[in-house]
């Protein structure tokens, strides 16, 4: 049997993108990033319409040099109205930490693997769970809102194939310890789009959607295929990096984020509203290129640095 698509697809009218390219992207670069330049790119953001951010980590600077700064950048950044800055933490000291710093969104982050969670945080999937008592009772209690990424959903650096019914679990155990919305991770870019389909599915029979968001890698070029799958099956939030910035360090081999105006190019020719300007994010996104020393992967930064270059090089000779 064939499925149909065009018509008979069901997109939303509206979708939020979810930036992490200040803290997920960030936090794998080779180069110190100088915190004047993360607070202009966070402010660039907010320029260009995005109203959802993680601004970075408070994480011990040991494990993540990169995101050292995380006070300053939290005190540096400009908050209108209307925009959500988060950070993650993880731990109590962290929360901590962060709550000092004036954020007023923290996340909490685990993977569907027990190796890459004890790669990435030293810790049994049970004993971080159980470590989240310390963080999410308390983050709720100073009406902090509290959001979850379950990484290596759709697969594992280290375990290769993740059961799907791990995904529905902690989804389950994250929303009852009162987290507002989890994040599943393809974190190494493997997943497909029938692989979306299927664990989705499986997670959205037991879940509300607004409860659910989707953060993909673009390791194998899949990430917007699976986005479309993720959107037709009511999902309203995607997460993705200006610029395609980051990876995981815990992750060998894994590429960057969705990049951000690549995904909201896509929404923007399917008349689906992010609310994001195009051309100023695509802005930020160069001058993140700019202050990371390399270019970038997004495909339409590329191609509109490339239209840029030969607009220069017409008015050069005269047309």
């Amino acid at each position: 049997m064939v499925r149909q698509l065009g018509e008979n697809m069901k997109l939303p009218t509206n979708v939020t993108i979810y930036e992490v390219g200040p803290r997920d992207g960030l936090q794998n670069e080779a180069r110190q990033v100088p915190t004047t330049d993360k607070i202009r790119f966070i402010d660039a953001l907010v320029a260009a319409g995005i109203r959802d951010i993680e601004i970075t980590s408070f994480v011990s600077p040991k494990w993540i040099p990169q995101l050292a700064d995380a006070v300053e950048v939290a005190r540096g950044v400009k908050r209108p109205a209307g925009v959500r800055m988060s950070a993650l933490v993880p731990n109590r000291r962290g929360l901590d930490t962060a709550l000092a710093a004036g954020m007023k969104e923290i996340a909490v982050f685990l993977s569907a693997s027990e190796t890459h969670n004890k790669k990435n945080v030293n810790k049994s999937i049970a004993d971080t769970l159980v470590a989240f008592d310390e963080v999410i009772p308390h983050a709720r209690k100073a009406n902090v809102p509290v959001r979850a990424y379950v990484s290596t959903v759709f697969g594992c650096p280290y375990e290769g194939d993740v059961d799907p019914a791990r995904s529905v679990a902690l989804t389950g155990q994250l929303r009852d310890m009162g987290v507002y919305q989890v994040s599943l991770g393809d974190t190494i870019g493997v997943a497909n789009p029938q692989q979306v389909e299927d664990v989705l599915g499986r997670v959205l029979a037991v879940h509300p959607a607004d409860s659910v968001a989707v953060h993909f890698h673009d390791t194998q070029g899949t990430a917007l295929a699976n986005c479309l799958v993720a959107l037709t099956m009511g999902i309203t939030t995607i997460d993705s990096a200006a610029g395609g910035l980051g990876g995981c360090p815990y992750a060998p081999g894994a590429s960057g984020n969705l990049a951000t105006e690549d995904v909201v190019a896509m929404l923007h020719a399917m008349n689906i509203k992010t609310g994001i300007d195009l051309d100023k994010l695509t802005e930020a996104s160069r001058s993140a290129s700019a202050f990371v020393g390399h270019e970038l992967p997004s495909k339409y930064l590329k191609a509109h640095l490339g239209k840029q270059a030969r607009a220069r090089r017409r008015a050069e000779h005269g047309g």
